[in-house]
């Protein structure tokens, strides 16, 4: 496993500092929200990649995925029942594929969960189809980039459309490709109302990112949920994949944050 820390909580901090911080905190790569960068991620052209990519790599980090993608977005909705907008959307999620993979990212974080609840009159039948056909085009893409998209379950209270891991499989699955898999976050996973590893054991060996925060909204560390047995199921299912710290409330600062998560993390897993 590597460790990763998202640069949203970096706010106000260029990326080349964000990177140099998350890697003096021991962490080994950062995950990027394209908001922090531009509102389209069209407006990041080609050269201005490259130059984050290396940004990244002179700091001794990687970058480990996208995330927040539909953040400041307008006009994209992935259950609308207007075929325009969801059109657009299908687009817009070709493009950030590309961008995430232009940037060195395995991976890309689905939620947006504003941007996926099925609107009045939609039924949840209408909602799974239409997701389907909006994330088609990107994960043909994402096949050919070595890319893989992660839809992430969220809690009732962010969103009516997908709540739980065993969910997210189920729709994963229509894809049958590697190229679409989920994200497990503790933080989502805690409104389920069961322990967190006993999700994790179930999803075994069929998410490909995981998100290390508190059901508080703060980082590993800066609450009650221990890590520890968290670690241990990980472990169980032989996820090697990424761990990143997303947090939501920013309180302490990025410094404080950064290394009191890592801290956490490396007492529950050891390294």
């Amino acid at each position: 496993m590597r460790f990763a820390i998202c640069n949203e909580i970096y706010k106000g901090w260029s990326l080349p500092d964000t990177f140099r911080h998350a890697r003096l905190a021991g962490y080994d790569a950062v995950e990027i929200a394209p908001f922090t960068i531009a509102k389209d991620v069209r407006l990041i052209d080609a050269a201005r990649r490259a130059e984050i990519r290396r940004e990244a790599a002179a700091a001794g980090v990687a970058i480990s995925a996208i995330h927040w993608v539909l953040v400041e977005t307008e006009g994209l909705h992935v259950t609308s029942p207007d075929p325009v907008v969801r059109a657009r959307t299908a687009r817009y999620f070709v493009d950030l594929v590309d961008f995430g993979a232009d940037l060195g990212a395995p991976a890309m974080v689905v939620g947006s969960p504003r941007q996926r609840n099925l609107l009045p009159g939609v039924s949840p039948h209408q909602g799974w189809a239409w997701a389907h056909d909006v994330f088609r085009p990107a994960v043909a893409r994402a096949r050919d980039r070595a890319f893989t998209i992660c839809f992430e379950p969220l809690a009732p209270s962010e969103t009516n459309f997908i709540n739980t891991a065993r969910d997210a499989r189920r729709f994963a699955d229509l894809f049958a490709t590697p190229a679409m898999s989920i994200i497990l976050d503790v933080k989502a996973m805690s409104s389920e109302g069961r322990p967190v590893p006993e999700t994790i054991r179930q999803s075994g060996g069929r998410f490909a990112y995981f998100h290390a925060n508190d059901a508080n909204l703060k980082g590993p560390g800066f609450g009650d949920v221990d890590f520890v047995p968290i670690a241990q199921a990980l472990r169980d299912v032989g996820y090697d994949g990424t761990v990143s710290v997303e947090v939501f409330r920013f309180d302490e600062g990025p410094e404080e944050i950064a290394v009191r998560s890592r801290a956490c993390l490396r007492s529950a897993f050891g390294f």
